[in-house]
């Protein structure tokens, strides 16, 4: 028992030794393995920093490469600016020489002119003690003085011009007897202009009569979009006010108001008023206006027996039904202003087919859609020659308001008709003593600006002459003048058209020879 106790104390002293020893050599390797990965990371370490130290070194090298590659390019573009600003200073000093050599050359001409001056003087003066003295030489050899001579030849040549004044006052009355018919004919027309008939014609209003607040309420339309659909639609802005029993329908263009006015009424009488049933209704009286438009033009020229019209010249025709200037329907106007010229050109002997057609188309160019900054009459007149209208009918029209010069007898024709029917009382509705008062407000509107001498209304307001007194104001006063008076025409003045502002500024220099 004994025995077996010290063999397990010496088994168990054994185990232990033997792991103490196992437990040394592992440590030993482990520490040894350690010390080979961390020689083997400082190589890496050491190849990495050497690769990174290469390629640091490498980006220099290339920087270095594009710095001195612009370094050059500024170089070269320095060289480049250098030269031509050497090549300008030769220019300029050559320019300097050649303006010093022609300043030499013209101060030597002036000494030349200063002397050739001086010549022609003194030979001036030679000349009039010569012609002094065969002055007396011819009073002695004549008997006559210089004074007597001068009554003779008066004398002599009064008698000579009697006689050619005689001649040409026959030549005149042979010709005006040859002219006698073309004159007679102009005196009866400015006799016509002066003494112009007058009578007057109905005018026109856009209003919609309704039945009951009801009605206007279901135009309306719930929050109110069946009058915001049908003003997008027509392009005209219906005012609802107070009124009971009335729509004021509110636009630019007369063939919208007609458009929107047409519509209402059929919705109205339909019963049906929402933003579909508006559209559908808007697009069909379209169409209704634009065929009704061309059968008026049509209708228009077959009543006047005028024929060969262009087509769109048709539809323009068509579209005065639509237009009132002053409150005068423009359609029949034009009608009543065509079948007067007729009239007149008949009884003149001039053809009446050819005045007729420029009386209708004389106010054409007040339909133009998209116009230009022009005169109606003027913008009438490219119009008639786009559509190939004869040059008599296009002089007429552009000429009817005196923008461009009457050409043919035809032309004043047209002025006077389109007085006689424009003149009427109840035509239109400006009075006369607001047209004048209008004029005379232009000229004292004019006359407030410092410099202004006197002022002129012409071609009926459409014009202001302001004329200025040179010594007041300058060219670039007379500009700022122009635009100065034609911003306060608009800001403080009512009135059809547009008004043109013209500033004369003249210098005259008068001397006498005595």
């Amino acid at each position: 028992m004994g025995e077996i106790f010290i063999y397990l104390l010496l088994v168990i002293a054994g185990s232990t030794i033997g792991g103490l020893i196992t437990a040394t050599a592992l440590r030993k390797a482990v520490t040894k393995k350690s010390e080979l990965l961390l020689e083997e990371a400082k190589e890496k370490a050491e190849v990495i920093k050497k690769e990174k130290i290469l390629q640091a070194k490498e980006k220099f090298i290339h920087l270095k490469s594009d710095h001195e590659k612009m370094i050059s390019e500024k170089n070269r573009e320095i060289q480049k600016a250098e030269g031509r600003l050497q090549s300008k200073e030769q220019q300029f000093s050559q320019k300097m020489d050649d303006y010093q050599r022609k300043q030499r050359e013209l101060n030597v001409l002036r000494q030349n002119l200063s002397t050739q001056q001086d010549i022609l003087n003194k030979r001036q003066s030679e000349l009039d003690k010569v012609q002094d003295e065969q002055a007396k030489l011819l009073e002695k050899v004549s008997g006559f003085s210089a004074q007597e001579a001068k009554m003779e030849l008066i004398e002599l040549i009064r008698d000579e011009a009697n006689s050619e004044a005689m001649i040409l006052v026959k030549d005149i009355t042979e010709e005006a007897k040859l002219t006698a018919n073309m004159a007679a004919k102009k005196i009866i027309v400015e006799t016509i202009q002066r003494t112009a008939a007058e009578h007057a014609i109905e005018n026109t209003v856009t209003v919609f009569n309704i039945e009951s607040d009801e009605i206007k309420g279901r135009i309306i339309g719930r929050e109110g979009r069946n009058i915001r659909a049908l003003e997008a639609l027509t392009g005209v802005e219906i005012i609802i006010d107070d009124s009971p029993d009335a729509i004021l329908l509110s636009g630019f263009d007369p063939v919208r108001r007609e458009i929107a006015r047409l519509s209402l009424q059929k919705l109205v009488t339909d019963g049906r008023i929402h933003p579909a049933r508006i559209e559908e209704v808007v697009k069909k009286t379209e169409k209704q206006i634009e065929q009704e438009i061309l059968e008026t033009g049509k209708r228009t020229v077959i009543d006047l027996g005028i024929h060969n019209v262009h087509a769109e010249l048709i539809k323009m025709i068509g579209r005065m039904k639509y237009r009132s200037s002053y409150g005068q329907n423009l359609l029949q106007h034009s009608m009543e202003v065509a079948r007067l010229c007729a009239t007149m050109a008949s009884e003149l002997g001039l053809n009446a087919k050819v005045a007729k057609r420029a009386g209708l188309l004389h106010d054409i160019g007040k339909i133009a859609e998209n116009a230009e900054e022009l005169p109606h009459a003027i913008l009438g007149m490219k119009i008639a020659e786009k559509y190939k209208e004869k040059p008599d009918v296009c002089n007429a029209i552009g000429a009817h308001h005196d923008e461009i010069e009457m050409e043919t007898l035809i032309a004043p024709i047209v002025q006077v008709c389109d007085a006689i029917s424009g003149a009427r009382p109840g035509a239109r509705r400006e009075v006369v003593e607001a047209y004048i008062q209008r004029l005379k407000k232009l000229e004292e509107m004019a006359l407030t600006y410092p410099g202004v001498v006197k002022t002129y209304a012409i071609q009926a307001g459409r014009e202001l002459r302001v004329i200025v007194g040179a010594d007041k104001v300058t060219d670039a006063d007379a500009d700022k003048l122009a635009f100065d008076l034609s911003r306060k025409i608009q800001t403080e003045m009512t009135y059809p058209g547009q008004i043109k502002i013209t500033v004369i500024r003249e210098t005259r220099a008068v001397s006498y020879a005595k």
